[in-house]
């Protein structure tokens, strides 16, 4: 909202999670919204710093009273949220991206007596669902968690609402910084292993930090995490891939950056494997200083890489090659 004083209506992306309960016979809850009286899962946006599980379980609790033990993300294939699709215009007039992710667990259907959602008025009601009996339901988000979970069980997936085209590419989390300064920001974006035949892997010296990092940047309203890293990879580097293969989240108090002109960032990540990489290696100018391919036992250390998220990447890449 403090952003919205300052940007007005036009398109935001929004980290945002999803919570999909499920109850002993499969039932689906689902909430009556305060804001345009249809009906979604519970779930909301991340709080700054703060993980999915960790903002999912906040949401869960705040929106209607209950804890689920055994809440956990969805594995990245099914979880994962953004593009085109999740467009939404708010009753207030407010335009989002929603990008993020889906956690699920499972309570007793019995668990709705005890429910008390807060006086936020978010949430007007609170009833469990049969998948193939489903109320009036808000907004492509919730209407593609749906769409998940029926097609676990062989229903078809629900209609979407029709969306307009994505906005042209330009510098989205730069035009946000002109307005509110060093404060800090979510930055959803995509990150990129890429290896030569040799196996070794492809670093990056950027020309912001001075430090050594994966290809890869933020993303822009209405682009896809893949979208993203194709966009990267080609940008910084002139290669690109046949596919890309989604390895992790990475998301949480441990990603957050500051660089050297004072901006604060928490990364919402995904890290992807290229595959099938093509195109001559060609440095964008300016943004790249230099590249370089390092083995597992040659590669630069900790304080020379561009902050916990770029070490975490590479830990990931280390770990894929020693299995």
């Amino acid at each position: 909202m403090e952003l919205r004083k300052v940007w007005g209506n036009r398109p935001l992306i929004i980290v945002c999670v999803g919570v999909l309960i499920q109850d002993e016979i499969g039932r689906i809850l689902l909430q009556r919204r305060g804001d345009d009286g249809l009906w979604g899962e519970p779930g909301g946006a991340l709080d700054p710093g703060e993980d999915f599980l960790t903002a999912a379980r906040r949401e869960l609790l705040e929106e209607t009273g209950l804890v689920c033990p055994d809440l956990h993300l969805l594995p990245i294939a099914e979880g994962l949220q953004g593009g085109p699709e999740f467009f939404s215009i708010y009753p207030n007039g407010h335009e989002v991206y929603i990008v993020g992710m889906r956690a699920q667990g499972t309570l007793a259907a019995s668990a709705l007596d005890h429910a008390a959602p807060d006086d936020s008025g978010e949430t007007l009601e609170l009833r469990w669902f049969a998948l193939d009996d489903l109320p009036p339901i808000s907004k492509n988000v919730n209407r593609l968690s749906l769409s998940l979970l029926r097609g676990r069980v062989g229903l078809p997936p629900l209609p979407l609402e029709p969306t307009p085209p994505a906005p042209p590419t330009g510098n989205h989390l730069g035009d946000l910084r002109k307005l509110v300064g060093h404060r800090p920001l979510h930055a959803p974006g995509s990150n990129v292993l890429v290896t030569d035949k040799q196996g070794r892997l492809l670093l990056l010296r950027h020309g912001g930090t001075g430090k050594w990092t994966v290809p890869g940047g933020s993303l822009e309203p209405g682009e896809t995490f893949e979208a993203c890293a194709r966009r990267e990879l080609f940008e910084e580097t002139g290669l690109s891939a046949a596919t890309l293969e989604p390895l992790e989240m990475l998301c949480g108090p441990d990603y957050r950056f500051t660089y050297l002109h004072g901006d604060v960032v928490d990364n919402v990540s995904v890290l992807y494997r290229a595959q099938g990489v093509s195109g001559e290696l060609i440095p964008q100018e300016g943004e790249v200083l230099e590249v370089g391919w390092f083995g597992v036992d040659e590669l630069p250390p900790d304080e020379e890489l561009s902050g916990a998220l770029i070490r975490d990447n590479l830990r990931i890449w280390k770990r894929g090659q020693s299995v």
